[in-house]
């Protein structure tokens, strides 16, 4: 598992992108769960934000493409509008501890 930050950094209803290793990925939070997903786009294979760590719609409910406008349910990754629809995201498993998240890759 590797250490992402801690768990304060990541605010109810936000996103935030990281660099692992190499690897692009992004974590929500959505009601107090934590999710982990690729940032790379089914569609197009691009990065997902529209500007640092912004990965989410304007109402914070679903992860928005800023390329193409595609819209996936943040807690599973699942396509429900846009060119990738029926497509999702590539979840990555992650958990939450008193020392913050963690990701695996």
């Amino acid at each position: 598992m590797k250490f992402l930050c801690p768990s304060q950094a990541l605010a109810p209803d936000s996103s935030l992108g990281f660099d692992v290793d190499g690897r692009k990925l992004f974590a929500v939070r959505r009601e107090g769960v934590a999710y982990f997903y690729i940032n790379r786009c089914p569609h197009r294979g691009v990065p997902l934000e529209w500007q640092t760590d912004q990965f989410l719609d304007p109402s914070a409910s679903l992860i928005q493409c800023a390329t193409h406008g595609a819209l996936f349910l943040i807690e599973s990754g699942e396509c429900v509008a846009g060119p990738c629809a029926g497509q999702s995201l590539t979840a990555l498993p992650g958990r939450e501890d008193e020392q913050g998240l963690w990701v695996q890759l």
